[in-house]
């Protein structure tokens, strides 16, 4: 029998969201419980078990500011053009959460940089760009979780890497490491999250061969 408690953990799977309004821009959050999310986020899959993945966190005002100028000015005119009249309403409302993001991103008590040693050729073929990738998401997914267990919210964002090599050499980072996502991390307000609406999985599945049902 599995020693998991299957309720509680389709609950933590279901209600980990993308934060990105409901933050707490005034509460701190300690470096002890950061790395407490890290060492969950480690023993997620990775390539060939290599420990290749790194993370960078910043909490230093003046680096969050720096950071947020290549951010915002990516962010800002990405999300002007999404929101048109024919957003439905579920689209607007990401992208009014987002924008909120943008605007108050040097305000994010903690930013966490996933990154990967070494970087892809641009000759990369598909497969390589999957595993490369793969080896990482799962790391950052794992942090997320253990973050919303904990109490945090945090979102998977990626304007910055339009601008990777001015982050790169505002925060030291080599030329052979590869950033992944930047991660806002707060307190999240408010009591709890319900899950998010989606199609059920009869929908979006298929057996044996394409959009073939099950039979």
């Amino acid at each position: 029998m599995s020693d998991i408690d299957v309720s509680a953990a389709d609950h933590l799977l279901k209600t980990t969201k993308q934060v990105r309004q409901r933050l707490d821009l005034t509460r701190p959050v300690p470096a002890e419980l950061i790395l407490e999310c890290i060492d969950v986020a480690s023993h997620a899959p990775m390539g060939g078990n290599q420990e290749r993945n790194r993370w960078l966190v910043i909490d230093d005002p003046d680096l969050k500011a720096a950071i947020a100028e290549p951010y915002q000015a990516v962010g800002r005119p990405y999300l002007a053009a999404g929101a048109d009249s024919t957003a439905t309403a579920r689209q607007q409302r990401v992208v009014d959460s987002a924008s909120y993001l943008v605007e108050h991103i040097a305000e994010v008590p903690t930013m966490v940089l996933a990154l990967r040693l070494d970087r892809l050729p641009e000759t990369a073929q598909n497969f390589e760009v999957a595993g490369y990738h793969g080896s990482v998401a799962p790391g950052v997914w794992s942090f997320q979780l253990a973050a919303r267990a904990r109490g945090l919210g945090s979102a998977w964002t990626t304007f910055h890497l339009v601008h990777e090599q001015q982050v790169a050499e505002l925060l030291g980072i080599p030329d052979t490491v590869t950033q992944i996502a930047l991660l806002p991390v707060a307190y999240y307000t408010g009591d709890t999250f319900s899950p998010a609406p989606r199609r059920p999985a009869e929908e979006i599945t298929y057996f044996n061969r394409w959009k073939n049902p099950r039979s």
